[in-house]
C-alpha cells in the first residue's frame, strides 16, 4: 500500500516552531498495529492517520507508545495538509473520531476546530503532583488531564520537572497554567501517560483550560501562549458546550512510501 505523508508544524506561522506532526493519508484504514509501528518510526508526539469515508475523513492519532482519544494539533495539521493538496476547493472538513465529529473550517489565514468542553473538577491539593511539577501550584483540577494553576507566567516558564517524577504519578497528562502578561493565559503540557515528556503545542488541553479561564476571567474569547521551547499560539472561543480553537500551520514536506 502507498501512503502519502505530510509533515506539518501546527499552531505556528513559521516553520520549525509549534508542534511537528506527521499526517499519513491512505485510501483505506490501516491496522492498529501498523499505525503504531509508523508512529514509533516517526518518533513525534503524534502521527495522524486519515482516509476519506464518503464526504468525511476518518482520523486516528498515535504517540510513539499509545493511541489517544483526542488531539488538537494533529487534527489541525491533517486539515492543513488536506486543504492544501487534496481538498483545495473545500472550505470545511469533517473528521470522524473516537471523541465524536470534529469540523475544521478555513478562517482567513487560520483554521478553526470545534472541540468539546472537558471541565476539570476541583481536586484536593496533591503534594506529590506539586513536587513532581515544581514551583508552587495554587490549585488542581481533574478531567482527562490534571490542571495545575500557578501565580505567574514566569513560574510556568521556569518549570523543569524530571521525567522520572512525572512517570511515577500514573496520570495521563499534566497541564500547567497561569495568567499571561501579554495574553490571557499561558500553559505547558507534560504527558507521561502517553510517552511524551513535554508536548510543544497542544489543542486538546484547551477543552479543560477554557472552561477554567472563562469562569475566572468572566469572558468567552482568549489567547493562550504555550511556553514550550518551540512555543504555540491559540485563539479560542467558548460557545455553550463547544470550544472553537483557531490556529495557523506550516507544511515542511510531503512524501510517499510503501508498506
Amino acid at each position: 500500500m502507498n501512503i502519502t505523508m505530510y509533515q506539518v508544524d501546527a499552531f505556528t506561522a513559521v516553520p520549525f516552531a509549534g508542534n511537528p506532526t506527521a499526517v499519513c493519508v491512505t485510501e483505506t484504514a490501516l491496522s492498529k498495529e501498523l499505525m503504531g509501528k509508523i508512529a514509533i518510526e516517526n518518533n513525534l508526539s503524534e502521527t495522524a492517520f486519515c482516509y476519506k469515508d464518503g464526504a468525511k475523513y476518518n482520523i486516528r492519532w498515535f504517540t510513539p507508545t499509545v493511541e489517544i482519544d483526542l488531539c488538537g494539533h494533529a487534527t489541525l495539521a491533517a486539515a492543513y495538509a488536506l486543504f492544501h493538496d487534496r481538498e483545495k476547493s473545500a472550505d470545511r472538513l469533517v473528521f470522524t473520531t473516537k471523541s465524536g465529529e470534529i469540523v475544521v473550517s478555513k478562517d482567513g489565514k487560520y483554521l478553526t476546530m470545534d472541540f468539546p468542553v472537558r471541565e476539570g473538577k476541583p481536586l484536593p491539593y496533591h503534594p506529590a503532583i506539586a513536587q513532581a511539577l515544581g514551583g508552587k501550584p495554587l490549585a488542581f483540577y481533574e478531567s482527562r488531564d490534571i490542571l495545575a494553576v500557578y501565580s505567574t507566567a514566569q513560574e510556568v516558564a521556569d518549570l523543569h520537572p524530571a521525567a522520572t517524577a512525572l512517570n511515577k504519578l500514573g496520570v495521563f497528562g499534566l497541564i500547567a497554567t497561569a495568567p499571561g502578561d501579554d495574553v490571557d493565559f499561558v500553559s505547558r503540557y507534560f504527558a507521561p501517560g502517553c510517552g511524551v515528556y513535554e508536548d510543544p503545542a497542544t489543542g486538546s488541553t484547551h477543552c479543560t483550560l477554557i472552561p477554567y479561564w472563562a469562569k475566572r476571567l468572566g469572558k468567552t474569547t482568549f489567547v493562550d501562549r504555550q511556553l514550550s521551547p518551540r512555543g504555540g499560539t491559540f485563539h479560542c472561543e467558548l460557545k455553550g458546550d463547544t470550544i472553537y480553537i483557531k490556529g495557523e500551520a506550516v507544511q515542511l514536506f510531503k512524501t510517499t512510501f510503501e508498506v
